[in-house]
């Protein structure tokens, strides 16, 4: 199927009708005349081949004019297109990107294990609605809601501990955050998906009262605390002398996070190593599904190109055709 970025350009094709008018004007305007007693002594004399040629130059001339106005309309072709409603939920993830989250006691570290995991999500899930909010002192959206997994997935790999400049952690504003992107969206399930390692220490948003902002829209939070149990974790830190490990604490806010949860009807998980942070995938499947109407295209494919090659060819005959077997000698 064919179909035109710039269709308006072929307004231009009314030019057309000037031109062919002008040339019939101007054809019989120039015409010779010679006066005779009879043509009876003509009669059987072949006409020449030019004759037949006579009018080729112009029509090849509306034919490039033609060509080219196809082309600047910007043809594309595309294999396909539809429309199908899925069953699918609109889920929001919440990623602490705070410094804390390079500690090492998840491999290869925190964060790296939380993209990991959420990527797989992200992938497992084609028929679902989902965006990403980041936060550490502070928070800012990395995608809204969407159905383009690849691209969800490619923004995910950009996401490193230097993304938020404002140190700290900031729970609250990082749902707060979550829940406007997904506040108006017409669908029965709603979700947050909380991932963090330390406690709200920064921001003007209380967790809680985020929460209760989750509730009022009927958003269910799932909160995951990051992080072993042993009370420190190895991190790597730049020195004088190089990269080095240092034990920092772990300092999560466990009852915090559950209260989260269990207000707005959602559930606290424990991470403390790369497979327990799976485990939501199961609390997930559980939700109630939700129609979402779905358009999927085909990769469009520039067409302009044959059009353009058709009106070089047309003028460069128009040209050769002037200057050789038609040409006007004054």
């Amino acid at each position: 199927m064919i179909t035109y970025v710039h269709p308006s350009y072929f307004f231009l094709l009314l030019l057309l009708i000037p031109m062919i008018a002008w040339y019939i004007w101007r054809n019989k305007k120039t015409s010779a005349s010679l006066q005779i007693s009879s043509v009876d002594s003509f009669k059987g004399i072949p006409k020449s081949y030019k004759v037949y040629l006579l009018h080729l130059p112009f029509i090849l001339r509306l034919g490039a004019l033609t060509a080219l106005i196809f082309a600047l309309a910007r043809p594309q072709s595309s294999d396909s297109h539809s429309n199908k409603d899925v069953e699918g939920i609109n889920i929001m993830m919440a990623l602490d990107v705070s410094k804390s989250m390079e500690a090492e006691d998840l491999k290869p570290t925190r964060l790296e294990a939380a993209k990991n995991v959420g990527k797989e999500f992200i992938m497992a899930r084609p028929n679902d609605n989902i965006g990403l909010v980041v936060f550490a002192g502070e928070s800012f959206t990395q995608s809204p809601l969407t159905t383009d997994k690849i691209s969800l997935v490619r923004l995910m790999d950009g996401v490193n501990s230097d993304l938020v400049e404002e140190p700290g952690t900031a729970i609250g504003l990082g749902i707060a955050n979550a829940v406007n992107r997904i506040k108006d969206v017409d669908a029965k399930s709603k979700v947050i998906i909380l991932l963090t390692d330390g406690s709200n220490n920064r921001g003007e948003i209380d967790p809680m009262t985020a929460a209760d902002l989750a509730a009022t829209f009927n958003v269910k939070v799932y909160t995951i605390g990051v992080g072993t149990n042993a009370g420190e974790a190895p991190i790597r830190v730049k020195t004088a002398m190089g990269y080095q490990r240092q034990m920092v604490p772990v300092d999560i806010d466990e009852k915090t996070l559950d209260n989260i949860a269990q207000k707005t009807g959602g559930k606290f998980f424990r991470a403390t190593d790369n497979k327990s942070l799976k485990s939501i995938y199961s609390e997930i499947d559980k939700l109630e599904k939700t129609k979402i109407q779905v358009t999927e295209y085909s990769k469009k494919n520039e067409e302009y190109l044959p059009y353009a090659i058709a009106a070089l060819v047309f003028l460069l005959l128009e040209i050769l055709l002037r200057k050789t077997l038609l040409r006007h000698i004054p």
